[in-house]
């Protein structure tokens, strides 16, 4: 298995590079490295206890491969193959798979890293893949919005780098272990890096603009695996330490609940689910140990979203209103919709139950509240006028690709059968029945708008350094 790894691991950089010398089987090759991708995720749920490499010893490089890192890559897997799929026949050039290919690579590298400084590595890479990516229509305001994710991500990593020397410094190892001996200002250094990458609580207001003005499938692959190489770091430290779980279950709950407040007013589709993805990103943190669960089934359903939603006639809800769109498109929607906000028979509702059961008391009533927010925010696509007839043809690849992710969502269903009792099964339909409510009595009608002042760039770096005087009080606390 240990070589296996590590062929594995460098298979999407050798194919990338290649698939740019070889651009008519580039497409090819990043579906087959997605396929490679889904087969390791197999093996490693096969495995009977983690596997750990250790690559440098003296300096505490090490690669650790367990269930929570299967459930993360084979996020990553599915998503690049709809991805893909999507993209098939539509014109993307070589360049294009060529960062594709490296950006799959890079985020898979980040779930099987148990160091600090092969994360930054990894982290790093895939700040430059998203950046080619987001611009890759070389229009001017996607090489702004592009420049603006690089120039946060960077600034972010700034922070995390001194964290990790100062790791070492007090444990002579760049080992997540070595958080233990680490003075408070490290941890707070590490995390608000963490935070901002993996589009975290106020850190992660980036998030919007970035998710929102990408080309479709950009979005799906930004909102669907990219964010989770920041989450994932968050979750397998909050595993290790007892001391710094209540700090990443505060943030998930402060995530889930401000990406929600922002979803439910906002009356822009893309908008509305990068805002959705700061939330769902708060469950995953609220409960770490069944985190990598809940991962898998955030990745499909907000993918299958992203993908969907890029072939409506209109971003306003308000025009969707008065423009009906075709019955098969809508129901993949009303799927990917009805997954997220918890209902039976789909993913969603059992990655629900495990973590609403996995959580602390005091975590609670903030998590039913997001919870409740998620079944408002997409009763607005599950309430859209549709027709039967097709206004235009759609991609070659983008059913394929839709297929893909929502049969995942089935499939997936059946990994917590457990989760099908009569108390589980009420507290949804109750849930997703006051959500409605609210949708047609209060939110339909409303027309507020949130201010988007933290969004804006000049704030975005202040903001970090607030977070870094946040967690180092949390921390010393």
């Amino acid at each position: 298995m240990n070589t296996l790894t590590l062929i594995w691991i460098g298979l999407p950089f050798l194919i990338g590079f290649s698939s740019y010398l070889l651009p008519r089987l580039a497409p090819y090759l990043a579906f087959a490295v997605a396929l490679a991708s889904a087969g390791y995720a197999g093996q490693v749920f096969a495995l009977r206890s983690p596997l750990t490499l250790q690559l440098l010893d003296h300096f505490g490089v090490t690669l650790t491969i367990d269930s929570l890192s299967g459930f993360f890559i084979l996020t990553n897997a599915l998503v690049t193959a709809a991805v893909v799929l999507y993209c098939w026949q539509s014109g993307k050039t070589a360049f294009f798979y060529l960062q594709m290919i490296v950006l799959h690579g890079s985020v898979n590298a980040t779930f099987i890293c148990a160091d600090f400084i092969t994360l930054y590595v990894a982290l790093e890479v895939i700040s430059i893949a998203s950046f080619l990516l987001i611009a890759y229509p070389r229009s001017d305001r996607s090489i702004w919005v592009g420049l603006r994710y690089l120039f946060v991500s960077n600034t972010a990593m700034l922070f995390y780098l001194v964290g990790a020397v100062l790791v070492y410094q007090a444990s002579q190892s760049f080992a997540f272990a070595g958080l233990d001996r680490a003075p408070p200002e490290a941890i707070a250094l590490i995390f608000v890096g963490l935070l901002v990458k993996g589009g975290i609580f106020v850190s992660g207001l980036w998030l919007p603009l970035t998710h929102s003005e990408s080309e479709t499938p950009v979005s799906a692959m930004l909102s669907g695996v990219v964010i989770k190489a920041g989450v994932f770091p968050l979750v397998r430290c909050a595993l290790m330490f007892e001391s710094i779980e209540p700090i990443v279950r505060v943030f998930g709950v402060g995530a889930a609940l401000l990406g929600v407040s922002y979803a439910v007013f906002e009356k822009d589709t893309k908008r509305m689910l990068a805002f959705s993805t700061i939330s769902q990103l708060g469950f995953v943190l609220a409960a770490p140990e069944v985190g990598g669960f809940y991962a898998l089934t955030h990745g499909l359903v907000k993918a299958a979203l992203f993908l969907t939603a890029g072939a409506l006639p209109s971003r306003s809800f308000k025009e969707l209103h008065h423009q009906p769109i075709h019955t098969p498109i809508w129901t993949a929607l009303a799927i990917a919709s009805f997954s997220i906000s918890g209902f039976p028979l789909l993913s969603g509702f059992g990655a629900k139950v495990l973590t609403m059961k996995s959580l602390l008391p005091w975590q609670i009533i903030g998590m039913n509240l997001a919870a409740l927010g998620t079944a408002i925010s997409f009763a607005k696509f599950i309430f859209l006028p549709r027709q039967a007839a097709q206004p235009q043809p759609m991609k070659p690849g983008f059913w394929l690709a839709v297929g893909l992710l929502l049969g995942g969502l089935f499939a997936a269903s059946i990994v917590y059968l457990e989760a099908y009792t009569i108390a589980n099964l009420v507290k949804p339909f109750v849930t997703i029945a006051l959500g409605w409510l609210a949708y047609f009595l209060i939110f339909q009608r409303t027309a507020l708008k949130l201010p988007r002042m933290l969004e804006q760039f000049e704030h975005l770096v202040g903001v970090m350094s607030l977070m870094a005087v946040l967690l180092f009080w949390m921390v010393l606390a």
